[in-house]
């Protein structure tokens, strides 16, 4: 049974079923009450954007300043990429 998470959540299992793919709360929420907008169209692959990987080290720390990830001056290229997936 699908447990409800309150007005914040618009979709209850969606919000589950991506919280146990190992998606963060807040991307999970984000992606849940996205999908149940019907003026909203996300997709799962995202956007435009190359993949993380083809990114530079420098340009992955703007990013994980942007959004605020802790501990990035200390992180290698692939631990950046993993909290920026993670985030």
């Amino acid at each position: 049974m699908t447990k409800d998470h309150g007005p914040s959540i618009k979709d209850d299992k969606l919000y589950e079923d991506l919280r146990g793919q190992g998606y963060s709360a807040e991307k999970a929420a984000r992606i849940a009450n996205a999908k149940a907008n019907p003026d909203m169209h996300p997709s799962k692959k995202g956007g435009k954007a190359p993949p993380y990987e083809d990114w530079t080290k420098e340009d992955l720390y703007e990013r994980a300043q942007e959004i605020g990830v802790d501990g990035r001056s200390q992180m290698s290229k692939d631990e950046l990429i993993a909290a920026l997936r993670n985030h």
